[in-house]
């Protein structure tokens, strides 16, 4: 008799859940880094999304999917009405199957910022993975410095909550996470968005600017909201005892 997947290597729980050939989604992970990996819905087919997310919830586990594409959104619809516990987040930008998705979180706050409404929607699609990881969320929105007074009124209102991290959404020239990098007391982690056109259009212009910084400021890649929420969680994340490496050793007087 062949061994099942969930229970290879002397009767431990395999890290990896396997479905068909095409999947080997990776449970361990929280375990390991601190996050949940994300399903990327974008480039699957339709039945390889389905067939991950029906097992997955077989296996009692919950999950969260990524930029599901319209067909992909059909189908889960159709899941739905079967009874399947899905449900759509930042209009239908994120998927969340309820269930655990592993990690321990430290209580926390992010704040989310951005320089327009056009990048509410990427801003939206954070909130969705930070809220369902249980970390608090503070939010401010079209305070770019096109009228840098919104930005110092925002930037007051939320600093009462104590950010721990500012998640700083811009597109266009991408100038207001360096503006707050270098008015805050906190990480800051710049999203350049794919908001403008012409001459370095589509995220470009604010990823090199951002890039460019001269206040303290890490940077992700254009668009990548789950990326940034991620990294920001990580700040949250409760070491498992298995994850500590050794005591470092004892300095000599």
């Amino acid at each position: 008799m062949t061994a099942s997947p969930a229970r290879r290597n002397g009767g431990r729980r395999s890290p990896e859940l396997r479905v068909g050939q095409f999947a080997r989604v990776d449970r361990d992970r929280p375990r390991r880094v601190g996050v949940p990996e994300v399903i990327l819905g974008e480039g699957k087919t339709v039945e390889h999304l389905v067939s991950i997310v029906r097992q997955l919830h077989r296996s009692g586990l919950g999950a969260l999917i990524s930029r599901p594409t319209a067909s992909q959104l059909r189908a889960v619809d159709r899941l739905i009405a079967k009874g399947l516990p899905l449900r759509s987040l930042a209009g239908g930008r994120l998927l969340r199957l309820e269930g655990p998705l592993g990690g321990r979180y430290r209580p926390g706050t992010v704040a989310l910022l951005t320089a327009g409404t056009s990048d509410v929607p990427l801003a939206e699609e954070a909130r969705g993975v930070l809220d369902e990881l249980g970390i608090e969320v503070v939010t401010a929105f079209d305070v770019g410095v096109a009228g840098l007074h919104r930005l110092l009124r925002a930037l007051r209102l939320l600093e009462r909550s104590h950010p721990d991290a500012y998640l700083v959404f811009a597109g266009r020239e991408g100038s207001l996470p360096t503006v707050v990098a270098g008015l805050v007391h906190a990480p800051v982690i710049g999203v350049p968005t794919s908001v403008g056109y012409g001459r370095g259009g589509r995220g470009e212009a604010a990823l090199s600017a951002m890039l460019q910084s001269c206040a303290p400021l890490a940077v992700v890649n254009i668009d990548a909201a789950v990326p940034a929420a991620l990294f920001a969680a990580q700040l949250f994340a409760r070491a498992s005892p298995r994850t500590r490496g050794p005591s470092p050793p004892a300095r000599k007087p």
